[in-house]
């Protein structure tokens, strides 16, 4: 058996944070987990959403059976009460539980700066605050450049992660498998998956809602004809992306988009959806003093503006 269905899913609404683009300083609002600025929590509102996606994620068929994540402190945050209700079902039924799989290959869009971006956590960081649920032995096969990445690399990288992905889980005999991860990301693994790159990245072809949630089936039902072959390509720490040939085909054989960034199971449904076109709003902030951080659902930085954060994104409002 390969790998049939893929599911991917967006973190939750979380709180903010501040980069200076002279210095390529960060700060915060709050007290971030990690001590890392750019590594928030999920906000009360992303908690309430992270619930919501949990009770989705376990009526899914086929069934979860593989787990990978950003390894950003809110998608780990998200998958939580998913794996402690997929764990509780599996060990009711004898199986053994299914850890999270840190892959940095997913983490988080960072565009190119004359500064080096923060890095995640490692995993033996992510251990103390997730105890149980990694798996502290896997290693994704490529990590984002500290100097950040143009929107064409960003998709190299992503498609170039997929493909390992697969190729893992292929081998493993997995049916189905769910990735958490970052609305830029979300929107790059649809068309790395699917060999679809429109001629404006800033098309919005696939959503990416906190908490969306999409889901591609392999092409030719997964029996086979697109399981990835040929030797593995390699990548080396400040190197190209090796080209896995994913434009026009898709990687592992090709993927078709059945969901696309569903919010239907969320009380509030689709928020803080984002597309590439952003960049653009994002640039001009640049020649501020200060950036405020785009995938924030709260600038001020308090819960208590979620509801005129909501009402805004009701009435229009382009904000992640």
């Amino acid at each position: 058996m390969v790998l049939k269905t893929i599911y991917i899913v967006r973190h939750g609404f979380r709180s903010n944070w501040v980069v200076n683009p002279q210095t390529g300083a960060y700060s915060h609002t709050f007290p971030t987990p990690t001590g890392i600025p750019s590594d928030p929590s999920l906000a009360s509102h992303g908690v309430e959403q992270s619930h919501d996606l949990a009770r989705h994620l376990v009526s899914l068929q086929p069934p979860i059976s593989a787990i990978y994540s950003s390894p950003f402190y809110r998608c780990l945050q998200t998958l939580s009460p998913t794996v402690t209700s997929l764990n509780a079902t599996r060990a009711s039924s004898s199986l053994p539980p299914l850890p999270i799989r840190i892959d940095t290959g997913i983490g988080e869009f960072y565009g190119l700066a004359r500064f080096d971006h923060p890095i995640p956590a490692s995993v033996e960081v992510l251990t103390t605050h997730f105890p149980g649920m990694l798996d502290e032995g896997y290693r994704g096969a490529i990590r984002p450049s500290v100097n950040g990445e143009s929107i064409p690399g960003l998709h190299d990288r992503v498609a170039y992660a997929l493909e390992d992905i697969i190729r893992q889980l292929d081998g493993e005999g997995v049916e189905a498998a769910v990735l958490c991860t970052h609305a830029a990301v979300m929107i790059c693994a649809g068309r790395a998956l699917t060999g679809r790159m429109p001629e404006e990245e800033g098309e919005e072809d696939f959503r990416c809602g906190t908490c969306a949630f999409s889901r591609f089936e392999r092409r030719g039902g997964g029996e086979g004809k697109g399981e990835v072959k040929g030797e593995k390509k390699e990548w080396k720490e400040g190197e190209e992306v090796p080209d896995v040939g994913w434009r026009g085909k898709g990687v592992g054989g090709g993927w078709e988009c059945m969901v696309n960034g569903d919010c239907s199971f969320l009380k509030e449904g689709e928020e803080r959806t984002w597309n590439f076109a952003m960049e653009d709003t994002l640039a001009a902030q640049q020649e501020r003093s200060f950036l405020n951080d785009p995938d924030s659902f709260n600038n001020p930085g308090t819960d208590s503006v979620v509801e005129r954060e909501k009402a805004a994104h009701r009435k229009g409002s382009p904000r992640l």
